[in-house]
């Protein structure tokens, strides 16, 4: 097991991708002596980084562990698990989807696994902005069933249980580091409708858990993250709170390691939460500069983030971002993940079809997600670009009644997110989604 260290340098924006590289080391020895015959060399052993969480209160940290799972706890194949919404709000094409898939649950237990995910995912969307954009978010439980209650590593390193997941404490001798078969999360995640993240619950009340990106997953993953969790131990949640900060916002961790200086680039990183300007006025948090934050700091720049001491600050003191022992966001990391929440998710839907032409007398439905707290949704209609302000907030119109006459004529809906949460005008513009229907 080793620490690494991952920068966060400038990257292009893309939706749901990542860019980082794996890099495996493989050591060579040579022995003296007559020549003989050359060996054939071993395959190098795959390796993955996780970041995972000594303690409750204590500041993540990053390394690198063998990623296949040992025999003893690979379960044989069970039955194809029973996969239901949690939460439905919307059509899979315009939501958020959160797999929850359980390990070291039995047959008998998937009424428990159930309330187990139910429980840790209210916890985690008590948390803002989670609380207000849940209804951008479809939720499916998928009931792996294991032959044996509990995972492995719990209590003591020498416990072995055979899971679906292969979930284990004491990953890699850490004792805290709850490492997950990562192929077969991968498999069970598969069989939801969809899966954009995926949380994995064990059965356990052992403090721990372990976070995944996307580039450390099984070639071909469709999903962005992975985040492992203990069923049971009450603070457990805000490692899937964290993990959601990377694999949504993509934020930048906020800690640092000892040791590790100044930030060794000259570009500045494209986490929406660290910068090279040690000017507030400068930050690319500008528009959030001395204002009071949930955290309990003011946001200016506070050096250290990213891994490293010095050359790099962050918007607060601290944040979900920096260590589990803070239960906030910052207001930075707020519009990050509101902006990510709508690069996957659309607040707008509608069950009439954009793609075909439609009746000027065909009454036209939209739907808006159930979003509160800091959302603040306004509904607007148009024909052919020009507004029709008396049809604002209305979710059923015709398009007669909205004055298009004719074929060819066109029908928008706007939903625009008008939250104070959101000061950055890339952000806003992302918070808006409209939808047009043609008349035939």
């Amino acid at each position: 097991m080793s620490e690494v260290a991952v920068p966060y340098r400038a990257r292009p924006h893309r939706r749901w991708t990542r860019t980082a590289a794996v890099v495996l080391a493989v050591a060579a020895a040579s022995t003296g002596g007559p020549a003989a015959e050359p060996a054939e060399a071993a395959p190098p052993q795959r390796v993955q980084r996780v970041e995972y969480f000594p303690g409750p209160g204590a500041e993540p940290r990053r390394v690198t562990v063998p990623a296949d799972t040992p025999a003893a706890r690979r379960a044989d194949r069970a039955p194809d698990p029973a996969v239901r919404p949690l939460q439905r709000t919307g059509p899979v094409s315009g939501r958020l989807d959160l797999v929850v898939t359980g390990d070291g649950y039995t047959a008998g237990q998937q009424g428990e696994f159930a309330a187990d995910a139910a429980e840790k995912l209210d916890a985690i969307f008590r948390i803002e902005p989670y609380r207000s954009y849940r209804g951008l978010f479809n939720i499916w439980l998928v009931g792996a069933v294991s032959p044996e209650s509990g995972v492995s590593g719990d209590p003591t390193a020498d416990v072995v249980r055979k899971t679906a997941l292969g979930s284990a404490f004491f990953c890699d001798g850490l004792e805290r580091l709850l490492c997950v078969d990562t192929g077969a999360v991968t498999r069970y995640a598969a069989l939801a409708p969809d899966a954009d993240i995926v949380f994995v619950v064990a059965n356990s009340a052992k403090y721990g858990g372990a976070g995944y990106s996307a580039p450390d997953l099984p070639p071909g993953s469709p999903f962005h993250g992975v985040a492992t969790m203990s069923s049971d131990n009450d603070r457990s949640y805000l490692i899937g709170a964290h993990e959601l900060g990377h694999s949504i916002g993509e934020l930048a961790d906020e800690y640092q390691y000892p040791g590790y200086g100044p930030y060794p680039w000259a570009e500045e990183p494209a986490a929406a939460n660290l910068t090279l300007r040690r000017d507030p006025a400068e930050a690319k948090w500008h528009r959030w500069a001395g204002v009071q934050d949930p955290t309990g700091s003011v946001v200016g720049t506070y050096e250290g983030g990213g891994y490293y001491e010095t050359g790099v600050h962050r918007p607060t003191d601290t944040s979900l971002m920096r260590t589990l022992a803070a239960t906030e966001f910052n207001v930075v990391g707020r519009e990050a993940m509101i902006a990510g929440f709508y690069a996957d998710a659309d607040a707008l839907t509608s069950p009439v079809p954009t793609a075909e032409p439609v009746r000027g007398t065909r009454p036209i439905t939209v739907r808006l997600a159930p979003l509160t707290g800091l959302a603040d949704l306004r509904l607007t209609w148009s024909v052919d670009g020009r507004p029709v302000p008396w049809a604002t907030g209305l979710r059923t119109v015709t398009p007669y009644a909205l004055g298009a006459r004719g074929p060819g004529h066109r029908v928008t809906a706007t939903v625009t997110d008008r939250t104070a949460a959101l000061r950055d005008p890339a952000a806003r513009a992302r918070a808006a989604n409209s939808l047009t229907w043609t008349l035939r």
